[in-house]
């Protein structure tokens, strides 16, 4: 008999060995920047990193990142962009193209749900996150604002929409402080804007995105005065505003109001009698109750300004989503220093710890502006990683 030719047994060191579903549950785990730079090493791994159904459960499975966008009023170039990856602890610089440059002091921007939003008098305009060149322009609003809250939400069809909750309107250069403007719904599926019921009469004094934050959660756009500690909430499906109340835990100086780990959460500084103290509460939907989960270590709550004064604690702001909320300073001070706060999802426990430090000298800015959002894989890819800033990190 012939001896049988030798079969080559495959290189137990070639990701051929260990098949394609392993190569592709492996490339899931490392972090976006880390699998935009493996897209690029062989044609297999490009293959499964740029098919939809890869670029859908990254999507879905990864953090949400924080982002940090300051405009300097006077000169244009020195505006600069960051996001922070939590999970490869790392701040990338973005570029500025990708963000629009203001025109007028009546435009405003903000980011949410995945999408970088623009408006300026009465425009309105969208795009998805670090895709590059994929503005659109909707219909005009009905009512001409400046700095709304906007948020995203899926209807009961699975359609994304778009809701603007009031803002400021300028009239002659000045700010019509008693106009609350009406809320505003956009269905980009159908192109066009649907009026529903103004904010509540009580943020009259202050409702712009300066003075208030907002959180989606169980179908409600909640709506929450930084300062005035008011709440009210818009049922998305019956289009009405709830009956406002007022949440404000003993001693809160200022809080936010955050859609995170599948509860409402209330995060503010309060005035202690140690000191300033930056705790978090959990929301009871039903009865606005609080109860205390979470007081930030005194180091990172030192480490964020340089006094107690109240006019330096004021440049404390806070966002979050998921099961993270970030505490940042929007002043220059110490680089815009910040620190997070994850969630766990299991036990409920908070955990602290300081984000690192922007090492690349970030500008002093007239604004900043900052939001966390989902990424989405497939719109970097898109837009080819490298180009947008995320083939380097800024430390």
């Amino acid at each position: 008999m012939e001896e049988s030719k030798s079969i080559k047994e495959p290189d137990p060191f070639s990701f051929d060995y260990i098949g394609s579903d392993l190569t592709e549950l492996i490339l899931s785990h490392l972090p976006i920047r880390s699998i935009v730079r493996a897209a690029a090493v062989c044609k297999p791994w490009r293959s499964i990193i740029t098919s939809a159904a890869f670029s859908r459960r990254v999507s879905a499975a990864k953090k949400p990142w924080l982002f940090l966008y300051g405009q300097n009023n006077i000169f244009l170039k020195n505006n600069q962009a960051f996001a922070f990856d939590p999970e490869s602890n790392e701040w990338i610089k973005l570029p500025t193209a990708l963000f629009p440059l203001p025109t007028s002091q009546e435009e405003s921007f903000v980011g949410s749900g995945g999408f970088f939003f623009t408006t300026a008098a009465a425009k309105f305009s969208y795009a998805p996150i670090l895709k590059d060149g994929a503005w659109r322009q909707t219909p005009p609003l009905k009512f001409s604002r400046c700095n709304p809250l906007v948020g995203v939400y899926d209807d009961r069809a699975g359609f994304s929409k778009f809701i603007v909750v009031g803002g400021v309107r300028f009239i002659g250069g000045l700010v019509d402080i008693e106009d609350r403007l009406a809320v505003e719904i956009y269905n980009p599926f159908s192109n066009s804007w649907d009026l529903c019921p103004p904010l509540p009469a009580d943020f009259r004094s202050g409702n712009s995105s300066q003075w208030l934050s907002s959180a989606l959660f169980k179908g409600k756009f909640y709506v929450f005065g930084i300062c005035s500690c008011f709440v009210s909430s818009f049922d998305l499906s019956k289009r009405f505003w709830s009956e406002v109340q007022t949440l404000r835990p003993p001693g809160v100086l200022f809080s936010f109001l955050i859609s995170c780990q599948d509860q409402l959460v209330l995060a503010g500084l309060s005035n202690a009698p140690r000191g300033p103290s930056f705790n978090l509460w959990k929301v009871d939907e039903e009865t606005m109750e609080f109860s205390e989960i979470a007081i930030m270590p005194q180091e990172l709550l030192y480490g964020l300004f340089d006094s107690d004064e109240d006019d330096k604690l004021a440049s404390l702001k806070c966002v979050g989503l998921g099961n993270l909320i970030y505490v940042f300073n929007e002043e220059h001070h110490r680089n815009y220093p910040a620190c997070v706060c994850e969630i766990s999802s299991d036990s409920g426990k908070c955990s602290w710890r300081r984000v690192p430090n922007l090492m690349v000298p970030a500008n002093r800015f007239h604004k900043v502006i900052s939001f966390c959002s989902t990424i989405s894989l497939g719109n970097i890819l898109q837009g080819e990683g490298e180009e947008l800033g995320l083939g380097q990190a800024v430390h």
